[in-house]
């Protein structure tokens, strides 16, 4: 059986890891010349570097990234402020713990990150094919058929378009595309080089208060080049003579000069998701499902765990499992993909200043599929871990560290002797972990665990029994 992936940016990217190592044939389609080059999604979230843990491709992106510099102020040529992330939002330093391995977002440009997953895609034995562009797509009860570049036609068992806010296969299901565009206002991507500026930083050159004059360049770990951000009044692309001129016009500075444009978009804010992410055997993920602000950094991060939960699904239905196993896909990402949405609309019009009320969880740490279709948790009294929450690293008495039990592509069903780091369960507690690193059962009674792997389980289950030992057993 084979997956058609439309799109190999981040999410197709992960998608394709997530498929190959389980051994599913994939063809990963995209209608470009070669990978994007640009530094569009440049932050990675806690929960994202999680899941890059689990694909084997953390160690590469720690290596050619950085931690989240400061934002510095500037009025004129002096410095008015400079503040942590955390401080912009209001909070306390976040710190490394058992449960929570990897506390602070990561800063590295997206062409650096879609390198990474393209390598691991292919030391796993895939390949991305470029210059394929997704023209038709038909289905039947028996598979998909896609038409490449008006002529070649793939067949497939599935096909999951990740080809990003203007999907052509989402425009070619139908699919609507519901929300709002702000029509007053576009923002300015670009990767440029910059001279005159010290320091390593999110440099804001911004008029006090007034978002439609920011003008701010951040550092890119591992490069010479600065992400501009701008918000301009006009769709057109400009020249670096316009950009620089712009620079000028908004700070009053001519010291600070830009050149070596790489690359450059103009964008309106779109708040904008499917009615369906799945219509028969063709998916949506990642912005060909949903589009926001990139005020919170959420885009690349949710996309990600969009594939991060198809892949072990599609996985497991072309392994045996019952299709209801894919219907899931939507119950659980939809309602997140609207979460998110909010969450990143309501960052934009803060403009990133702080807030008097609850901080809004842009680390995603806190994401839950609690009451969804894969969730049990028949405990008469739960507590606060319950079934459907994002099941936290930890270390086992024997020294076992927990992420490295679940890392790989099968399902770990724990019994605690009693609670551990961020597991507050009462002794003889089962937990199954599903490969996506959630958890789908919490239970007092083995029996409500087996039930569920007899019912949608196809993968191997690794079992940790209370005195530590590392138990190979059948899913």
């Amino acid at each position: 059986m084979t997956v058609l992936i439309a799109g190999a940016g981040p999410t197709g990217l992960t998608l394709g890891i997530e498929l190959a190592r389980r051994g599913i044939a994939c063809r990963l389609l995209d209608k470009a010349e070669g990978l994007f080059q640009g530094s569009r999604g440049k932050g990675l979230q806690p929960r994202t570097l999680e899941v890059f843990d689990d694909l084997g491709v953390l160690d590469a992106i720690r290596a050619d990234g950085m931690p989240f510099p400061k934002f510095r102020l500037y009025s004129d040529t002096d410095v008015v402020w400079e503040r942590a992330l955390h401080e912009m939002l209001g909070l306390e330093e976040p710190k490394p713990s058992p449960d929570i391995p990897y506390p602070l977002p990561w800063l590295i440009p997206q062409w650096r990150t879609d390198e990474i997953l393209r390598d691991r895609f292919e030391a796993l034995g895939g390949k991305v094919e470029f210059r394929a562009e997704v023209t038709a797509v038909e289905q039947d009860d028996d598979g998909v058929r896609v038409t490449v570049n008006g002529s070649e036609v793939i067949a497939g068992d599935y096909l999951v378009g990740t080809d990003g806010g203007r999907s052509a296969v989402r425009k070619l299901l139908g699919v609507g595309f519901e929300g709002e565009t702000y029509e007053t206002e576009q923002t300015l991507v670009g990767d440029v080089r910059v001279e005159g500026l010290q320091g390593t930083a999110c440099h804001m050159m911004t008029h006090a208060g007034d978002v439609t004059k920011r003008f701010s360049v951040w550092n890119l770990p591992g490069s010479d080049y600065y992400q501009l951000v701008a918000s301009v009044p006009t769709k057109d692309i400009p020249t670096l003579e316009d950009v620089q001129e712009l620079l000028e016009e908004r700070t009053g500075r001519t010291d600070i000069r830009l050149h070596d444009l790489r690359w450059i978009s103009v964008y309106r804010i779109n708040v904008r998701m499917v009615d369906r992410f799945r219509v028969g055997r063709v998916f949506l993920a990642g912005d060909a499902a949903h589009v926001h602000s990139s005020a919170s950094g959420q885009g690349l991060n949710t996309s990600v765990q969009d594939a991060y939960n198809l892949g072990w699904k599609l996985a497991g239905v072309i392994q045996g499992a019952p299709d209801e196993l894919l219907d899931s896909y939507e119950g659980e990402r939809m309602p997140v993909a609207a979460q998110v949405l909010g969450l990143s609309s309501a960052m934009h019009a803060r403009n990133f200043r702080p807030t008097t009320g609850p901080a809004p969880a842009i680390h995603q740490l806190d994401i839950t599929y609690r009451g969804g279709p894969l969730a049990t948790d028949d405990r008469p009294d739960p507590q606060q871990l319950q079934a459907g929450d994002r099941a936290p690293d930890g270390m086992l008495p024997d020294g076992t560290r927990l992420f490295d039990l679940f890392r790989g592509p099968h399902f770990t069903r724990l019994v605690f002797a009693g609670p551990i780091g961020g597991y507050d369960v009462e002794p003889g507690t089962h937990v199954l972990v599903r490969p996506d690193g959630y958890i789908a059962v919490i239970s007092d009674n083995s029996d409500t665990v087996d039930r569920w792997l007899d019912r949608l389980g196809t993968d191997p289950v690794r079992t940790m029994q209370p005195v530590g030992r590392l138990v190979p057993s059948p899913g």
